[in-house]
């Protein structure tokens, strides 16, 4: 006989950099693990250092970083510790990005322009990543920048049944804020058996978060209308589109996203717009300068927490979406 057997078993082990830490250790209640104890610091001059105090060796290690501001430093930590896990002789090393960040910089518009989205799939694979499991990615290609699997992961179940318990079914109306939601839009008429509406806008292309509506395709007259993304980031569009909704005669809006990135002018943004609810998972951490009644968050965890389940024990994270 040539060579050794071992009867060891598959072991996970689930590491979070310092981005959104609170989302990291609500995976691991669902799991029912422990986060690995990991030294993470910055030295004088900005460089980061990690460590982590058990061993990885031989181990699936799920990687959770959320790609939040200050994002370049988020990023910068993943990777490394990445690599510190591929250093470690860990057997394979899964990251999860519930908000992946350059996603909308996904294809060139212009001439000189760079695909960032492209480049940070490029950068995990480089820094030693398997697989990439990410909420709502801003546009389904992006799987294809990853050389390796990626599983993309829905909110849309938990936002819209949260939704659908909410509202009277019968006068709902679901809004896709632009054209490129459409077909997202669209699951959700399903789920819910609502029309569909849509928000013609326009963006100005030399202006950054600059955007003029201007008209709504569909009835929305004496409707609840449900505007639905997959990011708030200063909250221009969909305020806009909101308001457009209520200039066409709708009796209520409420605005549902995947990530709440809510930067820059949100907070006011928000505040002041007619909108009766805004609804969000928490894939990002609070920004701390919110304090509204009419914002919800959602826990996207036992959705992140069942997928890694059904990666480490071999399953079908499809399956967990096959209803819709």
């Amino acid at each position: 006989m040539t060579g050794i057997k071992t009867t060891g078993e598959k072991k996970l082990m689930l590491f979070s950099g310092r981005a959104h830490p609170e989302l990291a250790e609500e995976v691991a209640h669902q799991l029912g693990v422990g986060l690995v104890p990991t030294k993470a610091f910055d030295f004088a001059n900005g460089e980061i250092y990690v460590r982590f105090q058990e061993s990885a060796r031989g181990a699936d290690c799920f990687l959770m970083q959320s790609h939040t501001a200050p994002i370049n430093k988020w990023i910068m930590e993943q990777l490394i510790m990445i690599d510190a896990l591929k250093r470690a002789s860990a057997r394979s090393v899964t990251v999860i990005l519930p908000f992946y960040g350059y996603a909308r910089q996904d294809k060139k518009h212009r001439g000189r322009e760079p695909i960032s989205a492209r480049l940070i799939a490029d950068l995990m694979k480089t820094a030693g990543a398997d697989r990439i499991l990410t909420v709502d990615l801003h546009t389904d290609q992006i799987q294809g920048f990853f050389d390796g699997p990626v599983d993309h992961l829905f909110a849309l179940p938990l936002l819209a049944d949260y939704v659908g318990a909410k509202v009277d079914r019968s006068k709902l109306t679901v809004v896709s804020p632009d054209a490129g939601r459409v077909r997202v839009a669209d699951r959700w008429c399903d789920r819910l058996d609502a029309p569909l509406a849509i928000v013609h806008k326009r963006r100005d292309k030399d202006v950054a978060n600059q955007v003029t509506v201007h008209e709504v395709v569909g009835n929305v007259e004496g409707r609840v209308c449900v505007l639905v993304d997959d990011m708030i980031d200063t909250g221009g569009t969909i305020c806009a589109a909101a308001e457009a909704l209520f200039s066409h005669g709708a009796e209520d809006v409420i605005v549902t996203a995947t990530h709440g990135v809510l930067s820059g002018p949100a907070a006011d943004r928000l505040k002041n717009s007619k909108v009766s609810e805004f609804v969000f998972t928490d894939t990002l951490p609070d920004p701390g300068n919110l304090e509204l009644d009419k914002i919800t968050v959602l826990s996207i965890a036992p959705t992140i927490a069942r997928a890694v389940r059904e990666v480490f024990e071999d399953g079908s994270v499809t399956s967990l979406f096959e209803e819709q």
